[in-house]
């Protein structure tokens, strides 16, 4: 089992797993950050799965601090929308080249970073189970392409009030079943896991560290950054996309 060596590759990588260990800690949305931040330098797809260890091992680290704040009702409407989501990104990963991938990627960040900027106050409405299976499919489908499923899970989930183990619970269980999808894509090579498993203390202390400042630290000034990163990373995404595209 190999590692990656190249310091470029770590400069995105530390702050990549940082932000996920806040979103695992109850910063819920930071995360979206962290594969297109990484994508910059790996394949998307590939990047995806060399971060999925990484939040598996936060996932056990969150499922235990949130035992006890769950909402089992809120699981049952998701998560079959979820699977659906799951399946539709796979079927679209293994037909798209790489660059198709960061589009997507890309135009996923950037249609969350902008609704966030262009609608401060939206409101929050209640929405039906229905609502809920689709919102659960488009998390599953932007989970699976960019370890990004937080926004479209909110959209339902946000005027609920559900406790945080609810969301923690949810993505353990979307993560653990990417490990089947994405050994397939051939995403899973001894340079990632080796990689991978380097970045593991890392992440378990980044984890610890989002549940202890969720706690005490006000929440905006890490929104603002991690969307302020977002946009500009998305950016980058889509124009690596369409140039290569572009040049075929």
């Amino acid at each position: 089992m190999s590692i990656i060596f190249d310091p470029w590759f770590y400069a995105v990588a530390i702050p990549a797993v940082f932000l996920l260990g806040l979103a695992k800690g109850g910063f819920s949305g930071v995360g979206i950050a962290a594969t297109p931040l990484l994508a910059l330098y790996l394949p998307p797809l590939e990047a995806a799965g060399l971060l999925l260890p990484v939040l598996i091992t936060q996932d056990l680290i969150s499922l235990y601090v949130y035992r006890h704040h769950w909402d089992a009702r809120s699981l049952k409407v998701m998560l079959p929308g979820a699977l659906a989501g799951m399946a539709i990104a796979w079927w679209t990963a293994s037909i798209v080249s790489d660059d198709a991938v960061r589009l997507i990627v890309g135009g996923v960040g950037l249609v969350f970073v902008l609704n966030v900027w262009l609608r401060p106050h939206a409101s929050a409405v209640k929405l039906s189970d229905a609502a809920g299976v689709f919102w659960g499919a488009v998390s599953g489908f932007t989970s699976f392409m960019t370890q990004g499923g937080g926004p479209p899970y909110q959209v339902y989930m946000l005027p609920k009030l559900v406790l945080v183990g609810t969301t923690t619970i949810f993505f353990a269980i979307i993560n653990a079943l990417k490990i089947g999808p994405y050994f397939l894509l051939g995403q899973f090579t001894p340079a990632n896991l080796g990689t991978s498993l380097a970045l593991l203390p890392l992440a378990a202390a980044a984890n610890m560290a989002g549940i202890w400042l969720v706690k005490r630290t006000p929440t905006g000034l890490f929104y603002r950054i991690a969307y302020a990163l977002l946009f500009v990373v998305s950016v980058a995404l889509v124009y690596q996309g369409l140039s290569h595209l572009i040049r075929g």
